[in-house]
């Protein structure tokens, strides 16, 4: 039987693919709610059905719960707990050392535990590992112990998990084996590596790499903005040089688990060993300080029309972290909105896939997203493009708003120009 700590965005694909390989599935969440809500059927995920859900636990091939006593009952552990960054941008290893705890509280001979939150290099052996060997058993012996990051995309609808190549690692060579064998039967491609530090640092790689190559655009736009030039229309036409580019998107800041957080795990890491990442923080600094050039925007714009952002009436169209899908987590939304009622502006939002905004870290706005009618978009002095959902219907934003503001681009990739709409 699998276990599956964390029934979140990485956890549930998970489940999903050892269903369908016919594997048995014990979940479990410190969230009542979402323990609650999968033993009902329903699923809190959008691109996992409820429908699906609900057929997993009426067959008993998945049953959620909160008692982690249960542990003992399976023979792998695999754990998708967050891992966030503490208020000084420091890890937040907390959900992952009080699941290793609860781990070898019931932890014994033959089972394989596999670590899949993204970390720092050293995490699976010098802060799991000493606990679990407090038991007394042996790794690569007794019981077997791996890391292999996740690599989800939500929404991503020509890489589901089960086609996303998996990098695995082990403790030892017995455990990597042990990995191997588990995820081959469930995913395509497996892609071993020599240790669990490479496995850990290929993920802050992916990440980073990202995050870098998306501040240098952020920079680009605002450089290029300033000189009257369209950095998306100069993006369209570099992408066609056929080697050595690949195109990368300015936006209104970074959102996601991943981007916005794990560059910083290895520039704590990089301290401890007396290296400063500089190029790496850079990049922090331009993606986190977007929300504001936005701002900026927005005032100059109703600058323009004869208008202050003290009392203005504005709407934020998306404010999930990336299109079509409901995850609201780091979402640049979140500090957009912030900023704007600061300066006094009358705040409202839209995205279908948000219907509340429920409590979220430090934000906690308690609203509701509105409907989007001719009438409606009519009465606000602004509407801000934050993220892009397709299913928006961007001729009628475009006919009925007075002015638009697109931090996405949607109306120049839709062919959409007007003079209502300003790029940000």
């Amino acid at each position: 039987m699998i276990g599956v700590i964390g029934l979140g965005y990485v956890g549930l694909p998970l489940v999903r693919e050892f269903i369908h390989n016919n594997f048995q599935v014990l979940g479990f969440d410190v969230d009542a709610k979402k323990v609650t809500a999968l033993n009902s059927g329903h699923s809190y995920i959008h691109h996992i059905p409820s429908e699906l859900i609900g057929q997993f636990v009426r067959s008993g091939t998945l049953e959620p719960t909160g008692n982690f006593s249960r542990l003992r009952e399976v023979d792998v552990i695999l754990i998708c707990v967050p891992t966030p960054l503490g208020k000084h941008y420091e890890p937040d290893l907390s959900y992952v050392l009080s699941t290793t705890k609860a781990i070898a509280s019931t932890l014994h001979a033959g089972q394989l535990i596999v670590l899949e939150s993204t970390t720092y290099p050293g995490t699976t052996e010098e802060e799991m590992l000493p606990i679990l060997a407090k038991t007394g058993l042996k790794v690569g012996k007794d019981f077997y112990l791996g890391y292999s990051p996740e690599r989800e995309d939500p929404g991503n609808h020509q890489f589901p998990t089960a086609k996303i190549p998996k990098v695995v690692s082990g403790a030892t060579k017995s455990c990597l084996e042990a990995v191997k064998i588990l995820y081959e039967q469930i995913i395509e491609q497996i892609v071993p590596v020599s240790s669990t530090r490479v496995a850990e640092s290929t993920k802050l790689l992916e990440n980073i790499y990202r995050a870098v190559n998306i501040a240098l655009a952020n920079e680009l736009k605002m450089v290029f903005d300033r000189m009257g030039i369209d950095v998306w229309e100069a993006i369209e036409a570099a992408k066609t040089k056929p080697f050595g580019y690949h195109a990368f998107y300015p936006g209104p800041g970074l959102g996601g688990h991943c981007i916005p957080i794990d560059p910083f795990y290895l520039t704590w890491k990089a301290r401890e060993n007396e290296i400063h990442t500089r190029f790496i923080e850079l990049a922090g600094e331009i993606n986190t300080s977007m929300p504001y050039y936005v701002i900026q925007k927005i005032v100059k714009v109703l600058n323009e029309d004869h208008k202050s952002i003290n009392g203005a009436k504005i709407l934020l169209l998306g404010m999930a972290y990336k299109p079509d899908v409901g995850d609201l987590r780091e979402s640049p939304a979140l500090k957009v909105m912030e900023l704007l009622i600061k300066e006094g502006a009358e705040v409202d939002y839209n995205d279908p896939y948000i219907p509340e905004l429920s409590p979220v870290r430090k934000y906690d706005f308690s609203r509701r997203s509105v409907e989007l009618t001719p009438d409606s978009l009519n009465s606000y002095d602004a509407v801000i493009v934050i993220t892009n959902h397709s299913c928006y219907d961007y001729d009628l934003i475009l006919e009925k708003s007075k002015v638009i503001i697109d931090t996405r681009n949607a109306f120049g990739l839709k062919g959409q120009r007007d003079g209502k709409v300003w790029k940000a």
